[in-house]
């Protein structure tokens, strides 16, 4: 499992006056680590207030920049987020883990005459990377559906607007704005009869294309739902969640009370420690001290995922792993609570 490596931060710019992109000087020696499929994300590790902090943040940049670079966006009470866009400036140094994630756009095996993204927000970071992923290497087309407060409160909309101009025949742009009237975009939020729209005037066959989905939970669910409601394959629909509205404290009905010994493996080291089945299992595991993979602990991102070798849990949520995934053993720890007394998993299998 590859560790955090140590990187500087070569740029900061202002992108929205509560959003900032972060550009990261990549050393030669590190390039190897730092290769990335677009779509993917990295998580900063830092140290705030006296306390470690670990975010994930996704990837906006292209194969071809030659570096990592991400956005964040300011939200109420997020303590990296302000501190990236109050006080984070060039020069700086972070830890920074290697890319991961599922949510990739592959040149070379995703199959679709057009690819359509709906994204919402801070939504649009990951969506960015593919979309010059899918403009610069292939000849497929790109329709992307992006949605946002107001024309300032826009991530990336120069950008955008530049890729418009290079791509004009292959890259379609419908904004939204849900708190401003412009003549250059729809009025509201991405809902049914946005998706609607889209299938019915800016595609021949939607049935061909691939489908990418980022941003809020209510808006993947709506957009997902009548994706599929209109003939829509689901393998076709891809989606990434930056906000749950499920705060999710509660256990599995199926539960059991009392205590779990568990075996865990990660980096090549076993652990052996004992917790309540009321507990989550990265709970339990970050209160030994264990250096166990977690960045978001919502279930959002695929940081935590493990493989259960021997055992049994429940997981609160789970709208990442296939299941496909959850039949060859794969959970994310952080929303896994043990029902059988002996519980295995290797962090380092995944």
């Amino acid at each position: 499992m590859e560790k955090y490596k140590h990187l500087n931060i070569s740029s900061i710019e202002r992108l929205t006056p509560s959003a900032v992109k972060v550009n990261f000087e990549i050393p030669e020696g590190e390039k190897e680590h730092f290769h990335f499929i677009p779509g993917q994300y990295i998580t900063i590790k830092t140290h705030l207030n006296g306390a470690e902090v670990r975010r994930s943040y996704s990837i906006c940049s292209g194969k071809e920049e030659n570096t990592i670079s991400v956005g964040i966006k300011k939200v109420e009470d997020g303590l990296f987020s302000k501190y990236a866009n109050d006080h984070l400036e060039s020069g700086v140094q972070l830890e920074v883990h290697p890319p991961e994630g599922r949510f990739t756009f592959d040149a070379g095996k995703d199959q679709a005459s057009t690819v359509i993204a709906f994204a919402a927000g801070s939504g649009i970071t990951p969506i960015m990377s593919i979309m010059k992923e899918v403009l610069n290497k292939t000849q497929k087309n790109f329709i992307l559906v992006y949605g946002n407060k107001s024309l300032e409160e826009t991530m990336f909309h120069k950008d955008i607007r530049n890729l418009v101009s290079e791509y004009p025949d292959r890259l379609q742009v419908q904004l939204l704005y849900s708190r401003e009237q412009n003549e250059d975009a729809l009025f509201g939020r991405i809902e049914r009869s946005t998706v609607n729209f889209i299938l019915k005037n800016k595609v021949d066959s939607p049935k061909n294309c691939l489908f990418y989905l980022c941003g809020p939970e209510e808006m993947i669910n709506n957009v997902s739902d009548t994706l599929v409601t209109q003939g829509i394959e689901k393998d076709k629909i891809k989606f990434e969640l930056f906000s749950s509205g499920d705060d999710s404290t509660e256990i599995p009905a199926t539960t059991h009370d009392g205590k779990t010994q568990v075996t865990v493996l990660v980096d090549d080291e076993e652990y052996t420690l004992v917790m309540d089945k009321k507990q989550r299992v990265l709970d339990a595991v970050l209160k030994e001290d264990i250096d166990a993979p977690y960045s978001c602990q919502g279930g959002i991102c695929s940081s935590c995922i493990a493989r259960v070798k021997e055992g049994k849990v429940e997981m609160v949520k789970n709208q990442i792993l296939t299941d496909s995934e959850l039949e060859e053993g794969l959970i994310l720890t952080c929303q896994s609570h043990p029902v059988t007394s002996t519980l295995s998993i290797d962090y380092d299998d995944v």
